[in-house]
């Protein structure tokens, strides 16, 4: 038994389990990021979960989280701009105090080696990257040699695979789709700096910023509010969904023309709102193609939480049989 320990190192919180080499994810654990704290903090977090996730096992596996034995490597798949190389945070926003120039790679690895009674390979990625890896490996972009793998949530980041390999670009930020500046998002401000970016109206955050300026109520705290007075009938947050949808398919329509994917998989707390979001979504999409990309599938994600544990556990893998 071979096993990899998966983390998901979201601004929320952080996500552990044990994955096999087939796939496979264990039970999963999950403790609140303390992205205020500082990256010291953080990473001892990451410590502390996966100490759980090894004395938790894996029940019906008896001995499969030995940590003499069964481990082989760590994935982790981070929030912010990774130099997947050195394993360390190029950028990131002020979600995390202090993130950007942390060595990730290096603290987990010399942080976990005593748990595991001997040093593996790290190996750190961008979430989403490691999300898209992990739809492209075992979830809706499986058997497809290219697909772009867009992620909407509180953020929006996107992963391109090709060949089973995550894009990565010169400067480590290749599908960083919620920068791609949008029209119609003007009147609001991307968490980068920068106004009009696709982030700052097609995220949940930005569908509730949005909502906001129509309507000129506040009190909303977040996108599933949103959502939820549009599913009530209310006409003014009708059209916030309405036109953050849009704003993503427009979005994702641009690269979807620049790369021409196989196949197209959304997924992400956002996305998962129902017809109400997708509909507006997948239309405006659709609008924008030219007509020989007109029916590239678009495809719901399939693997929720697991899909980022699946994409980082998947490259650590290429990590130890590169070795």
């Amino acid at each position: 038994m071979e096993l990899a320990l998966a983390v998901d190192l979201g601004g929320t919180k952080i996500a552990g389990a044990l994955v096999d080499r087939g796939g496979q994810v264990g039970p999963v654990s999950t403790v609140p990021t303390p992205a205020k704290d500082g990256p010291d903090v953080v990473v001892r977090a990451v410590r502390g979960l996966l100490r759980d996730v090894l004395r938790g096992g894996w029940p019906d596996r008896p001995g499969a989280a030995d940590p003499g034995t069964s481990v082989r490597a760590i994935g982790v798949g981070t929030a912010g701009v990774v130099d997947v190389q050195a394993g360390t945070i190029v950028s990131s926003t002020d979600t995390f105090t202090g993130w950007a120039g942390t060595h990730l790679g290096a603290e987990v690895r010399a942080l976990t080696t005593d748990l595991l009674e001997r040093p593996v390979p790290v190996h750190v990625q961008n979430d989403v990257d490691a999300h898209a890896l992990g739809e492209s490996w075992r979830g809706a972009a499986a058997g497809a040699r290219s697909a772009l793998v867009v992620a909407v949530g509180t953020g929006i980041g996107a992963g391109v695979v090709l060949d089973g390999t995550v894009l990565r670009g010169a400067h480590h930020v290749a599908g960083e789709l919620g920068h791609l500046p949008i029209g119609g998002a003007d009147h609001l401000r991307c968490p980068c700096g920068r106004p009009g970016h696709l982030e700052a109206l097609g995220s949940g955050a930005g569908m509730r910023r949005h909502y906001a300026w129509l309507s000129g109520d506040g009190s909303v705290l977040d996108a599933r509010g949103v959502v939820a007075l549009a599913t009530a009938g209310d006409r003014t947050a009708r059209q916030a969904v309405r036109e953050s949808a849009a704003a993503v398919g427009r979005g994702i329509a641009a690269v979807v023309t620049v790369l021409d994917p196989e196949v197209v998989v959304v997924s992400g707390g956002v996305a998962e709102a129902g017809p109400l979001w997708w509909r507006p979504m997948e239309q405006a999409l659709r609008a924008e193609l030219v007509d020989v990309l007109e029916d590239v599938p678009v495809l719901p994600g399939s693997l929720g939480v697991a899909a980022p544990l699946l994409g980082a556990a998947a490259s650590a893998w290429r990590l130890v049989d590169a070795a």
